[in-house]
């Protein structure tokens, strides 16, 4: 059975992995640099799109299988959500980044390129869109109904959306730095790699001892939310009065709300 759901999961990261790649891709049809305004749209279309992901795809599921299974829920809901934001603390702390528009680097000293700070930025991100996905696949697997598949591709969907931009927003730079168009995508390609790694390792975790798959959903929500008020909200610049990062990051709540009720 554990073989069924790291396939499913492997599918799943797979197609989020590739709209990082086709993200990257613009740079071999875009010349400049995303503008500032674009930027701000995108993050913020992709704060409310992890927002919504974290409550409607993996907090209220994990309450659900608690409830069905007769157990307490705060605990390992509450439990998961904490020690996954503790998890991506300690990756922010340790890995060694540099985010967009940004001259300093974060993390553990290193000597490394403005590239490869820039990709690991953005690989912080995915990190633990990867294990929703992935986790959410394995449940699909495991069900016996099609409504957690339905839920698991509404996911799936929402985090390609944001992951297109993502993309981008890694190649473009490095080109316009002057960077060969073929290893800027390369590049912007490779900052996706990490979603399918990390998806499948949770799954395996997860998959040896099914009655922890609420604190590995919980685990996913408290490291996406980490994520948005950590990075992508301040880089959104929404706290200087900008109506069109709000509406953005609405927006990407609203298209994750409706992929959840529509599909899952």
């Amino acid at each position: 059975m554990l073989g069924t759901e790291l396939l499913y999961a492997l599918i799943g990261t797979g197609a989020t992995c590739l709209a990082t790649a086709l993200g990257a891709a613009m740079v071999f049809i875009f010349r400049g640099e995303l503008s500032a305004a674009l930027q701000r749209v995108f993050l913020g279309f992709a704060a409310g799109v992890m927002t919504a992901a974290s409550v409607f795809s993996l907090l209220l599921p994990a309450m659900e299988q608690l409830e069905e299974a007769g157990r307490t829920v705060w605990l390992p809901v509450g439990g998961g959500f904490a020690l996954g934001a503790l998890f991506l603390l300690l990756l922010d702390k340790l890995l060694p980044h540099m985010h967009l528009g940004s001259s300093e680097a974060e993390g553990l000293p290193a000597r490394l390129p403005k590239s490869a700070m820039l990709v690991l930025a953005v690989t912080l991100h995915n990190v633990p869109e990867g294990m929703a996905v992935g986790l959410a696949f394995a449940a699909a697997a495991a069900a016996s109904g099609s409504g957690a598949l339905a839920a698991a591709i509404a996911l799936a969907v929402g985090m390609a959306l944001q992951n297109f931009p993502e993309g981008a927003a890694v190649s473009l730079p490095l080109r316009s730095d002057g960077m060969a168009r073929g290893k800027a995508f390369a590049l912007g390609a490779l900052s996706g790699v990490v979603e399918p790694v990390f998806g499948i390792l949770a799954v395996l975790v997860a998959g040896g001892v099914a009655s922890l798959m609420p604190w590995f959903l919980s685990f996913a929500a408290g490291a996406m939310i980490y994520v948005v008020v950590e990075e992508l909200i301040p880089e959104a610049h929404l706290g200087e009065h900008s109506h069109i990062g709000t509406a953005s990051v609405l927006a990407g709540f609203f298209v994750m709300m409706v992929l959840d009720i529509a599909i899952g």
